[in-house]
């Protein structure tokens, strides 16, 4: 039977595969992890709980989790070459998304590349140590060992500073990592589920899913969203600064999603980890709330019916500058979590997927007469 294709720009509505991740209702603003609601599972999971459900489509009991966890850890040190090529991204002074991509090809070095289960290890757990270290190189400092006595997500923070995180700080980036550790086919996702579909490997997969998360339609908005609060600075500021945006057709950063047509679920997971940091008065915490209050109403003057409202890179960037990071972080450090979602997607793939291959609708012109290069 030959199907009928259909148009689909940018595959609007388009289900490619089935998959046990996650789920997501745009239109009641809901998100489950594995099954779980964002917001029951996020804020009470480790990292290394999430990713363990993400790859066995179950929690851990402590012994699994103390197994895994360890596991994890043993793997977190980066071969000879890959620090020499961080080393060269710093001199050329590379964006950390760059150096991350660049350094993630590497990592076939320290496994078996045919093992897509080594793989996936390997890639969760040297991430962080890849964006740590070429964050210090970047910034003329030696880089710092990892620690196999910390959790994941501590351990990122200890060797971006050399100093060991209090709990509010791990809590608060656990819970960002697991919020954003999958969301359905988005960009990346769907890059690296096409990579593999094609039975290449688990490495080779992530590195495009890399590419595809660089971009600021996709990974690079949580920067600029606090940048605008910061450059807003005052609360008076903020109308005239917002209008004159939308005047000219700028997009407001941290608002507005594909899918969700009511607030973005994880913007709200998200707002309550960074209550965690911030006291009620604290004046960036406040002027980023009242900022989004006024950017809310001017998006329904400007753009009435659209529901654009808050998503997730909002509140990402003030939880994420909470927690200590620089801008520049703000997306490696997303990927740090999506690489949970990527892998799981790939090994999910793999079990059965098809070879992902959409049609495409030409336009050019048909029937053309050669020339020869003499009569041209």
């Amino acid at each position: 039977m030959v199907m009928e294709a259909i148009m689909r720009p940018g595959l609007e509505g388009v289900i490619a595969a089935e998959t046990r991740l996650s789920d997501i209702d745009g239109l009641a603003g809901e998100l489950f992890l594995a099954g779980f609601p964002a917001e029951v599972i996020a804020p009470r999971a480790t990292f290394e709980e999430m990713v363990y459900l993400l790859w066995h489509d179950s929690l851990p009991t402590q012994v699994e989790l103390a197994a895994f966890s360890t596991e994890l850890a043993q793997k977190r040190d980066l071969p000879a070459v890959t620090l020499d090529v961080l080393k060269a991204c710093a001199e050329k002074k590379l964006h950390p998304m760059d150096a991350l991509r660049i350094a993630a090809g590497t990592l076939s070095l320290m496994v078996n590349p045919d093992d897509a289960s080594e793989s996936s290890q390997a890639l969760v757990a040297a991430f962080p140590t890849i964006v740590a270290t070429y964050w210090r190189l970047l910034n003329g400092q030696s880089p710092i060992e990892p620690d196999t006595a910390l959790s994941h997500a501590a351990n990122y923070l200890y060797m971006l500073t050399g100093e060991n995180p209090d709990a509010a700080r791990v809590r608060a980036l656990d819970t960002y990592l697991n919020t954003v550790s999958d969301h359905g086919f988005n960009a990346s996702t769907f890059t690296a589920r096409v990579i593999i579909s094609t039975h290449s490997d688990m490495i080779s997969a992530i590195v495009g899913a890399i590419g595809a998360l660089k971009g600021p339609l996709h990974g690079g908005a949580p920067g600029p969203a606090l940048d605008m609060v910061f450059e807003i600075g005052k609360l008076e500021n903020a109308e005239a600064y917002l209008r004159h945006k939308l005047e000219n057709k700028e997009v407001l950063m941290g608002f507005g999603h594909r899918v969700y047509k009511v607030r973005d679920p994880r913007a709200d997971i998200l707002n309550e980890a960074a209550q965690q940091f911030f006291p009620a008065d604290d004046p960036i915490y406040t002027l980023a709330r009242a900022v989004e209050q006024v950017a809310l109403r001017l998006l329904e003057e400007y753009k009435p019916g659209r529901k654009l409202q808050t998503n997730v890179e909002y509140y990402t960037a003030l939880v994420l500058h909470g927690v200590g990071l620089p801008t520049d972080l703000f997306t490696p450090t997303f990927a740090i979590a999506r690489v949970a979602g990527w892998t799981a997607h790939a090994m999910e793939h793999l079990d059965g997927g098809r070879i992902l291959r959409p049609l495409s609708a030409y336009t050019g012109v048909r029937d053309r007469t050669w020339t020869s290069l003499e009569a041209r």
